[in-house]
């Protein structure tokens, strides 16, 4: 069963600053609640190609695995893949300006669970939805409170 999950916040912040801030691994755990540390397999910035380790918590699960940066158009896109793992993914920003000012970001996460993911699968999506709102909400409260 496939997972595709589509979350969508609008934050109060110019799109440069949104998609820089979103698109920076080193800012993860700040704005992600599962995200607890990132590696740099490669010099930073980001750029495509750049790989960056990640270690997080879902369904109770620890996982580790390594996104590869697939796609990087500065303040409009940022595509990240994985193969590793129960749940090869690729996760997907996109920014937009929104009516009236800010930024609309748009956060897609879609893959093909195997293993313990293919188990889970029923349950994955509706609580990646739940994960994703709230992380998205945190990313809107960090950048609408700075000066």
């Amino acid at each position: 069963m496939a997972v595709d999950v589509i979350t969508e916040v609008e934050i109060a912040r110019p799109r440069a600053e949104v998609a820089a801030y979103a698109a920076d691994p080193e800012h993860a755990s700040e704005w992600y609640d599962n995200i607890e540390s990132i590696d740099w397999r490669t010099p930073p910035p980001i750029a495509v190609g750049s790989a960056v380790a990640f270690v997080a918590r879902f369904l109770g699960r620890r996982l580790a695995y390594t996104y590869e940066v697939v796609a990087w158009e500065p303040a409009e896109r940022f595509v990240m893949r994985t193969a590793e793992g129960p749940f090869p993914m690729e996760t997907t920003y996109e920014w937009r300006d929104a009516p009236g000012g800010g930024t609309r970001m748009t956060l897609r996460n879609r893959g093909e669970p195997a293993g313990f993911g293919r188990l889970a699968a029923v349950v994955m999506a509706p609580a990646m939805r739940r994960a994703n709102r709230r992380d998205l909400a945190r990313l809107k409260a960090l950048l609408e409170a700075r000066p």
